[in-house]
């Protein structure tokens, strides 16, 4: 990977023998595998076994989970935040796995509307949940630094299963608390 940053630098007419490039190659390659390292994982390594015995069966939020990945277009960053819930149904996943999944798949080559429905389906498939909620709102580079090149226009994306797209006030209810 390292060569082909190289070579890409070469391309653009820089020279990467130039000072402040020597390394560039290098890290360039460090940092696109860390920013697509969720290709290494997989949802069980992710969630750890980490689901508990519970009674409750009210709605779980998790908020503003911060979320970076990259367009599978042009290989440029968008930025913003998540919002998961799910209505419990004997099981709840420990806080910072329903995080830990949002990144894993944020951190693959993507669309906004396919990582939303991944989300979903993968809160849905470890908790057995009633239903589940995933509502992303995002800024993409791919729309501001270039083609439109529109500063302040923001993508939501939502995906309901269960409860959440069968029952209007379970939905409603995901809503206003996201809103509050």
């Amino acid at each position: 990977m390292e060569e082909q940053f190289r070579s890409i630098l070469e391309m653009i007419g820089e020279d990467p023998q130039r000072g402040g490039l020597l390394d560039t190659p290098a890290r360039a390659a460090k940092a696109m595998r860390f920013l697509t390292r969720g290709y290494g994982e997989t949802l069980a390594q992710v969630t750890n076994n980490a689901l508990f015995e519970s009674d409750t069966s009210e709605m779980i939020l998790v908020q503003d989970i911060e979320l970076y990945s990259m367009c599978e277009h042009h290989m440029l960053p968008f930025i913003g935040r998540c919002h998961v819930a799910y209505v419990p149904t004997g099981k709840v996943l420990g806080l910072s796995k329903v995080a830990r999944i949002v990144d894993m798949y944020a951190r693959r080559l993507q669309i906004q509307e396919n990582l939303t429905k991944q989300i979903a389906e993968a809160i849905q498939e470890v908790t057995e949940a009633s239903g589940v909620g995933v509502i992303i709102e995002a800024q993409h580079m791919c729309m501001m630094m270039r083609g439109v090149e529109k500063q302040n226009s923001k993508m939501k994306t939502s995906v309901m299963l269960g409860s959440f797209r069968d029952n209007q006030s379970t939905r409603m209810e995901f809503l206003s608390l996201i809103s509050s």
